[in-house]
């Protein structure tokens, strides 16, 4: 399948492999990409995905069923099994990748980095090998707002210095970017970006995929959703003595829709784009921990209970996680990809508890 995209008249090949896409941004990536004309092949091993009938994740079962049963292509494989990518890439042509497999939680990496070591970076390393030898040479890759560290200014834009990384897990995604940068200066035909998200939430207005966290949620709005659904009694709130109007930490969140369309966005600046870019994708407004609470509460109609965990201080020393506001500035992407966050916060907060509604003892 080929299409010939609106705005920019350019004709892209469909088949796009996307790796960790039975995963909560990467299960709406795949759903953006149907939508758009795309043939996502997704690979998963579900570390972080529940199992659905025949084999196929229950994240993108859901995915078929909202854009009418399309046909979505799905493997079991592991990053660190290269015989199976390897095999993978034999059996089709990809015009390009997504790549959004890893571990993703914070406090963990503190705990077990030779872990996240190991599978986000060895997993990486073998994914570019093995694109460079079938040819494969363009990629959207999923990096974060951790490379940037403790801010220097605000709002973020894309030249504040990188690697100041408070965790192992920024560390991974830092070091992921220089490996793909590396190489996109080592070969003219590699072609890459880089979106480095703040804070996804929210679901598709469906309600029918929606973070669905496999155990205690590492993520604040997962966590206030299960408070307010009745899962959990309270909310832990780390630390309330930040330079902030309310003493709580503030970030960018991004309703996941938004970020799901910028990446649509990536793959489309990627057929005209040479060399490796970088984009933030987020919305450029910092919210409270205690403004984020509220939102929820006006969203579900039901009080959150919070306690006060423990002070910026233990929190540090605990998880490396000093830092008290961070939020982006989205010119560049709005100027170079032509894509801008359109969700506000009482729509994210909305879409996410529609989710919680429909799945009150899984979200």
């Amino acid at each position: 399948m080929r299409r010939a995209d609106t705005q920019t008249g350019s004709t892209m090949a469909g088949k796009v492999l996307v790796t960790g896409g039975a995963g909560y941004i990467g299960s709406h990536c795949v759903l953006e990409l149907l939508e758009a004309g795309y043939e996502p092949v997704v690979i998963d091993n579900f570390h972080n995905a529940i199992r659905g009938v025949n084999g196929l994740p229950e994240s993108l079962q859901r995915v078929r069923e909202i854009v009418g049963n399309k046909k979505i292509e799905f493997e079991e494989v592991d990053l660190l099994d290269r015989a199976a990518l390897n095999s993978l890439f034999d059996k089709h042509k990809f015009s390009a990748v997504m790549h959004f497999a890893g571990l993703k939680a914070v406090g963990e990496s503190v705990e077990k980095p030779l872990m996240y070591y190991k599978v986000n970076l060895t997993g990486t390393i073998q994914l570019l090998e093995i694109m460079n030898t079938h040819g494969v040479k363009k990629i959207v890759f999923s990096s974060s707002a951790t490379v940037y560290g403790d801010p220097k200014y605000l709002p973020l834009d894309e030249k504040h210095p990188v690697g100041g990384c408070t965790n192992p897990y920024g560390k991974t995604k830092y070091f992921i970017e220089e490996m793909i940068m590396d190489q996109c200066k080592a070969d003219e035909e590699w072609s890459a970006i880089l979106l480095r998200y703040f804070n996804p939430i929210g679901a598709h207005i469906s309600g029918r995929i929606g973070e669905d966290p496999q155990g205690i949620p590492n993520n604040l709005m997962p966590y206030v959703s299960q408070v307010a659904v009745g899962r959990r009694e309270h909310l832990n709130v780390f630390g309330n003595d930040y330079n902030t109007p309310d003493g709580t930490g503030v970030r960018d969140y991004i309703h996941i829709v938004d970020l799901a369309k910028g990446h649509i966005a990536a793959l489309i600046k990627l057929q005209t784009s040479s060399s490796c870019k970088v984009y933030n994708l987020g919305t450029g407004v910092g919210y409270s921990v205690l403004q984020m609470v509220t939102a929820m509460e006006r969203a579900s109609g039901k009080k959150i209970p919070y306690k006060i965990a423990y002070t910026k201080k233990q929190w540090t020393v605990f998880f490396f996680c000093h830092v008290a506001t961070c939020y982006a500035d989205p010119t560049l992407a709005k100027e170079d990809l032509g894509w801008k966050a359109e969700f506000g916060l009482d729509r994210m907060c909305e879409d996410l508890w529609r989710v919680a509604v429909l799945k009150p003892n899984r979200v």
